[in-house]
């Protein structure tokens, strides 16, 4: 039977996905949904003790985030099960695995043994802290990553105390990383026929994600605080309270600013020596919010977003996620992605963010069942029916 191919784009590479949770998985999909043969390698029912942690096999989650797999059940405790997956490793492209850092080598598939079967393989790993050092052994979470990362310390109201902010920030860096340090490396493979381990951890993407205010620090030496929903350095630019509800404005430049002058009928502000320059409105930003405020409680956001749109300064609603799907623009991007799914009937998915204009990725089949492909994929490098039944039995597979 044919494989269901998202996109022609990655439909030449076989990836084999050890991971769970949200940082690996979303690495893979990302790969999925455009052309790779994403092999979901899952512990038989029974085997693994936190089998449940990624939630709901049927729950939203799952269903997004595995969309595009194939899915072979596979006891990697013993040792057949191990020999059914280097197996796998000959002919695989990439490996990907979110494993604490020593696990891999406990059982035997760590880059040494996967690079001994296969030089041109690529090892994708994810950990909470690195795969060296101090840490490497701890076990790693997003909101870990975020409090250690210094998201926390500049996510909420001035002296409100650490915020977690409400997604997950180094979980899903994580994962676009890995892709990217694949992409890179299979790049790279084209010229020296070799492949190599790429690695990242939920730590490192965290405090990539900081970017100005890490480069802040570690050029100025000075500590970004919490901000609200003020910008750090640019004013005025945050939350606006309308007379039935809160937009966002962005106001980059003395340009902005005397074009936000005008839209809301306050010509006099633009020269105001308090706020005609952006050091000036930054050292005064509490004065002119209270301006602001005033201003903006006068009309509805509709109406305020009109008049910005029309003086060409940035600003847009603040929606909740019903609201962001049913936006105009949204619809027209199409990234909320129609399927049928055999358990939950007719859903939709969140589609990649990316466009590619002749290979562009899709979401060709559901999330499978565990295992639902494991006959079909042994049948693949040579095991008969009778081998499978034996694995089967044996609960190998």
């Amino acid at each position: 039977m044919t494989r269901p191919v998202a996109s022609p784009a990655l439909s030449h590479l076989r990836i084999l996905d050890l991971t769970r949770a949200r940082a690996g998985p979303t690495c893979c999909r990302i790969l999925a949904d455009f052309g790779a043969d994403v092999i979901k390698v899952e512990a038989p029912p029974g085997v693994d003790p936190n089998e449940a942690m990624s939630g709901p096999r049927h729950g939203y989650d799952m269903l997004n985030l595995h969309r595009n797999k194939r899915s072979l059940t596979l006891n990697l405790k013993q040792p057949e099960g191990v020999a059914i997956f280097m197996r796998l490793v000959e002919t695989a492209d990439i490996v990907v695995e979110n494993f604490r850092p020593d696990v891999k080598e406990r059982l035997g598939i760590g880059y040494a043994a996967l690079r001994a079967v296969n030089a041109r393989v690529i090892l994708a790993s994810i950990s909470g802290f690195g795969q060296t050092g101090p840490y490497r052994m701890r076990a790693g979470f997003d909101q870990i990553a975020q409090g250690m990362g210094g998201l926390m310390w500049v996510t909420g109201l001035p002296n409100q105390g650490p915020v977690r902010a409400g997604i997950a920030v180094a979980d899903s860096a994580a994962g676009i990383y890995a892709a990217t340090g694949i992409l890179i490396a299979l790049t790279e493979r084209e010229r020296t026929g070799l492949g190599q381990w790429v690695q990242t951890s939920l730590l490192e993407a965290q405090i990539a994600m900081m970017d100005f205010q890490a480069a802040r620090y570690l050029i100025d030496g000075e500590v970004s605080g919490q901000a609200g929903n003020d910008h750090p350095y640019s004013t005025p630019m945050g939350v606006m309270d309308t007379a039935d509800g809160f937009i966002n404005i962005g106001v980059g430049g003395d340009g902005q600013w005397r074009s936000l002058c005008k839209a809301i009928q306050q010509p006099e502000l633009a020269n105001d020596p308090d706020y005609a320059t952006q050091d000036n409105r930054f050292r005064n930003r509490s004065k002119l919010s209270l301006v602001l405020d005033d201003i903006f409680k006068t009309r509805t956001c509709v109406d305020w977003l009109q008049r910005l749109e029309a003086a060409g300064v940035p600003a847009g609603p603040i929606y909740k996620m019903d609201e962001v799907f049913a936006d105009e623009q949204v619809k027209h991007l199409g990234i909320a992605v129609p399927m049928h799914d055999p358990v939950r009937g007719d859903i939709h998915l969140v589609g990649q963010p990316i466009v590619l204009s002749r290979t562009p990725a899709s979401i060709a089949t559901p999330l499978p069942e565990p295992g639902e492909h494991t006959t079909l994929i042994l049948r693949g490098i040579g095991y008969n029916d009778n081998d499978i039944a034996r694995l089967r039995k044996a609960k190998v597979v």
